[in-house]
């Protein structure tokens, strides 16, 4: 891969060890994957900050770093929440691990928001054509598919490494023949709410890394788009899908003519019935229109069971009157966290959530059992006794 002089300068250590292992790690990635070049991006979304999944080393390593990000940069999900950690159920040894990643991170420059859905916070991140350099699945998904932004599929480590340098390598999901679907996905039935993520979770494991565009019989909201590609992203590795007539590059390329046809049978068969003892919503974290939905489900009700509500503090310090509705029945609001990154869901047995990715990761990284339903059924569920 080609360096400029000044990069080089870099991969020679004239400006430090941080920013030589920077270009270092995303050399390294240019030459696996053939790229040209390294390119400007617009910003970088940074996984790696639960201390659930990084440890005493990722600690370690984040606090040896000497530098500034040169771009917008915002970080994944903690562990916990920031603020209401012993709400949660959180140990204060964890408490503090987490405060010092979070210290690390910011230290270096890198915004503080700790949201999957940095879109929902910033509309300046990303806008159609742009490049950038994102690490959490759902937000890869969503950047290239609804946003028509161009990313990779990064690693907490190539993320923070491009944020440093605010390029990243010139390769995949950045060039325009590898943003063509290569298979026909027809939806046979209409589609509600958590269906998408069924679909996305079914879709996910049959389809691995290739590229869909899907055939739908409805037209979905950006919510139940991200649900889909959130689902699809965990469940396989897929980090870009179109959806004919609907997202930004659908008419673009020609159809491919492999096809899959999903039926309504196969939807169903997602939904299973059981007995959760916690129900989860905000995996990706709730945008506001669906706030204002669980509000909209809870006001004058009690919830008999415990219920997480998982957003961004931005959107919860900008809609105080919509929180105080959903928290009066008895729902908690949770942000900077979310079910599936955090140690506080391993205390429960049987989770019910809404999302096809957290039905996906749940039982998975949290050793909770998992049952998927629709936004009402698991508000029915919750205000049940």
């Amino acid at each position: 891969m080609y360096l400029t002089p000044d990069e080089e300068k870099l991969m020679n250590g004239e400006s430090g060890p941080t920013y030589q292992k920077a270009i270092e790690i995303l050399a390294a990635l240019g030459d696996i994957y053939g790229a040209d070049r390294l390119i400007p991006i617009k910003s970088a979304q940074i996984a790696g900050v639960s201390y659930k999944t990084i440890g005493d080393a990722g600690l370690e390593w984040i606090s040896d770093l000497k530098g500034k990000v040169v771009v917008p940069s915002i970080l994944n999900p903690a562990g916990m929440d920031l603020e209401c950690w012993r709400e949660m159920g959180i140990s204060e040894d964890f408490a503090y691990k987490q405060q010092e990643i979070i210290k690390a991170y910011e230290a270096i420059g890198v915004r503080t928001e700790c949201s999957c859905a940095p879109y929902n916070i910033y509309d300046d991140l990303a806008i159609f054509g742009d490049h950038v350099a994102w690490s959490e699945s759902s937000a890869i998904s969503y950047a290239n598919s609804v946003i028509g932004a161009r990313t990779n599929r990064e690693g907490g480590p190539s993320a923070l490494s491009a944020a440093l340098l605010g390029k990243t390598p010139n390769y995949g999901f950045h060039l325009d023949e590898n943003r063509r679907p290569v298979i026909l996905i027809e939806v046979e039935p209409e589609l509600y709410d958590s269906d998408y993520g069924a679909l996305g979770y079914i879709v996910g494991e049959m389809i691995g890394d290739k590229v869909p565009v899907f055939d739908l019989n409805t037209i979905p909201t950006k919510d139940e788009l991200r649900s889909l590609g959130a689902a699809m992203a965990a469940s396989g590795s897929v980090a870009m899908y179109h959806v004919r007539g609907v997202t930004m590059e659908s008419s673009k390329y020609e159809l491919p003519l492999e096809k899959i046809t999903i039926e309504e049978q196969q939807i169903k068969e997602i939904y299973k019935m059981g007995e959760p003892d916690l129900i989860a919503f905000g995996c990706p974290h709730s945008s506001i229109e669906e706030l204002e939905k669980l509000a909209r489900l809870l006001d004058g009700k009690k919830v008999k069971k415990e219920v997480w509500i998982c957003t961004s503090r931005a959107l919860k310090n900008k809609h105080p009157e919509l929180i105080k509705r959903i928290e009066k029945s008895g729902a908690k609001v949770f942000c900077d966290t979310c079910m599936v990154v955090s140690p506080a869901s391993e205390k429960f047995k049987c989770m019910m959530v809404n999302s096809g990715k957290a039905h996906k990761y749940v039982p998975n990284l949290c050793g909770v059992k998992s049952i998927l339903a629709r936004t009402e059924d698991c508000i029915r569920v919750a205000v049940s006794e």
